[in-house]
């Protein structure tokens, strides 16, 4: 994730396990989930007829090796647009509908530390920046806590 940039969604204290947000990050409309824990980020049009997506229900999978017998796996890890009722795979973004012709467009996820996401030094350096001569006073800032990022 270090060549592209990253948007602040939250805190993980914002993203508790179950949760959602919808957040507009760079002119796109993407939907930032908490599964048990691990967070993905997909685009918040469906493909099908550009429903809000992310505003559908989660899900699982439910398989049968036969006749009375299931199983239910991947407990809220499918995404139904609340529109026609089309279901993706959130982590992958596949379609169940049509799997390969139809996808949804995914965002990679990350939890930083707030005083990595101060430093910023890399951006400097792909700017083609380098550092002068003279240093300005300056003051400490701390930022606790753990921060939800998407990359784009």
């Amino acid at each position: 994730m270090n060549d592209r940039r990253v948007f602040v969604v939250g805190t993980t204290a914002e993203l508790p396990p179950g949760s959602r947000r919808i957040v507009d990050i760079d002119g796109r409309s993407v939907g930032v989930f908490n599964i048990d824990g691990s967070y993905f980020a997909v685009r918040n049009t469906c493909p099908h007829a550009s429903g809000p997506l992310c505003l559908g229900r989660l899900s699982g999978l439910v398989v049968s090796a036969a006749p009375g017998q299931y199983e239910y796996l991947r407990r809220g890890e499918f995404l139904r647009c609340p529109w026609h009722q089309w279901e993706f795979d959130i982590r992958s973004g596949q379609s169940w509908f049509d799997p390969n012709k139809t996808r949804v467009g995914r965002f990679d996820v990350d939890v930083r530390s707030g005083a990595d996401l101060m430093t910023g030094e890399d951006d400097l350096v792909r700017a083609g920046m380098t550092k002068g001569p003279y240093v300005a006073e300056t003051y400490p800032v701390v930022l606790d806590g753990e921060y939800v990022v998407v990359a784009l």
